[in-house]
């Protein structure tokens, strides 16, 4: 399935595509994650891509697509989180900018996870800036270990998230919308800082605020 590059950075088929405590947070949590930004003009250009594909679905049920505010690209999900650990979450984020300096990152081809007979998450690839995001997702989790939270077990592979299928069959054809909407689809910036993010949940589209961004290599 998908056209183009596989994401860059890919380790085995594991890929961090469903986040563990997936879920609303609760009173005196935050529900956070952790991302590298997209600038408007690139979210712009993927809001092309992903309203050609949805389109082409005929908004069919069983799939969520994200919407330009959700486009990011994510190196760790923290899910609800008490809010006294708030501060450390920052701090481990400042860490881990601190790491590495800014770099390109390209978006071009398409691909799914786990693949393309049951297709559960829809994504553009990176064919540009893969192992700078690696290094950073590596340098973010041991901030964060150190700081109590667990390792993420799953390998990274830097792609960006353009939708979440529940039926494959729907997956499936969704997955072939968009590989023919990203088609010699290419959009590159310079990513400079990493940004903790808190997400909230309800109804309509989820709802992004920053909590704290760090600028890369400072």
């Amino acid at each position: 399935m998908g056209a183009g590059p596989r994401p860059s950075g890919a380790v085995g088929l594991g890929a961090r595509p469903a986040p563990p405590n997936d879920r609303e947070a609760g009173p005196g949590e935050h529900r956070l994650f952790i991302a590298v930004a997209l600038p408007e003009a690139v979210r712009d250009r993927v809001s092309v891509v992903v309203d050609a594909a949805r389109a082409a679905t005929g908004d069919a049920r069983g799939i969520r697509w994200v919407g330009p505010d959700g486009l990011h690209l994510t190196l760790r999900f923290l899910g609800a989180t008490p809010a006294g650990r708030v501060a450390s979450a920052a701090a481990a984020v400042a860490e881990a900018a601190r790491s590495v300096g800014p770099f390109e990152v390209r978006l071009a081809g398409s691909g799914a996870f786990p693949g393309a007979s049951a297709p559960r998450v829809l994504w553009l690839g990176v064919d540009r800036g893969g192992p700078d995001l690696a290094a950073l997702s590596r340098a973010l989790d041991a901030a964060l270990a150190a700081r109590g939270w667990p390792s993420d077990p799953r390998p990274f592979r830097a792609h960006l998230t353009l939708a979440r299928c529940e039926d494959p069959a729907v997956g499936r054809a969704a997955a072939a919308a968009v590989a023919h909407a990203a088609t010699g689809v290419q959009a590159a910036w310079r990513a400079g800082s990493l940004v903790l993010y808190e997400s909230h949940l309800g109804r309509g589209p989820a709802r992004y605020a920053v909590v704290s961004e760090d600028r890369l290599g400072s």
